[in-house]
């Protein structure tokens, strides 16, 4: 398993790392120069079907293909769960003919609906552990629990 960390570095300002040496920042809406944990987990879906789709963009359209990916969410006013999120490709295929784009476009639908982690596991309701330590940082945390869902 890949070791991700969040350390908090202020007032509702927090920075996570990976093995990698990648950082980025979190922090609540408003908060300047950070993504709220919502809007990574809407980045999360959209870079997993960027990343699946990308060999076949760039085998059909060049190395230099126009390439974006946005996501977003429907969430009804006060609630704390999006009801969707929603991931859009926008990929120049304009140098095929119509029935060349529409085959691209249906192979990449495949590929994410068959080979996307992010959103096969959102899909799916993954059950999320919580295990809490009480003694700092350093300390071994409790043995996790389900967190079911809804509370």
């Amino acid at each position: 398993m890949a070791e991700l960390r969040i350390e908090r570095t202020g007032s509702h300002e927090f920075t996570a790392h990976n093995a990698r040496g990648a950082a980025v920042r979190i922090g609540r809406v408003g908060a300047e120069g950070s993504f709220t944990p919502g809007e990574l987990l809407q980045l999360a879906a959209a870079g997993c079907a960027a990343v699946t789709v990308e060999e076949l963009v760039v085998r059909r359209s060049g190395e230099d293909a126009p390439f974006v990916a946005t996501a977003g969410n429907d969430r009804r006013p006060g609630s704390h769960e999006y009801d969707a999120l929603h991931v859009a490709l926008d990929v120049d295929l304009s140098s095929l003919d119509a029935a060349a784009r529409e085959r691209v476009a249906a192979a990449m639908r495949t590929a994410v609906e068959r080979e996307c982690t992010v959103s096969r596991t959102i899909e799916k309701g993954t059950p999320v552990t919580l295990g809490i330590a009480t003694g700092g940082p350093d300390a071994a945390p409790s043995e996790p629990e389900a967190v079911p869902a809804g509370e």
